[in-house]
């Protein structure tokens, strides 16, 4: 994952819980890396052993602290990092929940070699869609939740947020079913 993600999950911890604690979290995470370029790439497992740390220090379940980093970085580093971007996305959630599968073509011109997820989303309703969530990296189910839980937040729009099916050995995806 490109650095910037790993400042995100330094932004979050570092906001809600100060610098200490994101020392600790490096610590047992024994992450020695003390300042994340934004466009250089560092291994996956270096963003997943930060979220398991952050979990055993701060002592919040894990599948809690990756929803919390998947609403931070919609509300927070989308918003800072990519403003236009998503602005572009729509103005409203459904608009921005229908052009998600074309969101990531935009990014790969700013990260050439990033590995992004895929979307598909099928409108069921004037007011739900299913939104299949297709990734070859596992573990991310909750962050993924935090992402559409934040972009309703983005909206200003309550959503329920449904998990349908996981990613599993019979299941190549996450679905999920979003209503507001």
């Amino acid at each position: 994952m490109y650095g910037i993600v790993n400042k995100a999950v330094e932004g979050l911890v570092t906001e809600n819980f100060g610098i200490e604690a994101w020392l600790k979290i490096k610590a047992k995470a024994e992450v020695q890396i003390n300042n994340f370029i934004s466009n250089e790439s560092y291994d996956d497992s270096v963003t997943f052993k930060l979220a398991i740390a952050a979990s055993e220090v701060l002592n919040i379940p894990l599948k809690d602290v990756l929803f919390k980093f998947g609403e931070y970085w919609i509300l927070s580093t989308g918003v800072k990092h990519y403003g236009a971007l998503m602005q572009s996305g729509g103005s409203n959630l459904k608009e921005f929940l229908l052009n998600l599968p074309n969101f990531h073509s935009r990014v790969m011109l700013m990260y050439p070699n990033i590995t992004p997820p895929e979307f598909k989303i099928l409108e069921i309703g004037v007011n739900e869609i299913e939104l299949h969530y297709y990734s070859t990296r596992n573990g991310l189910t909750d962050f993924m939740h935090g992402l559409i839980s934040g972009m309703g937040k983005m909206y200003n729009q309550n959503i329920e947020i449904q998990l349908v099916n996981t990613k599993s050995s019979s299941f190549d995806h996450d679905e999920f079913l979003i209503k507001w």
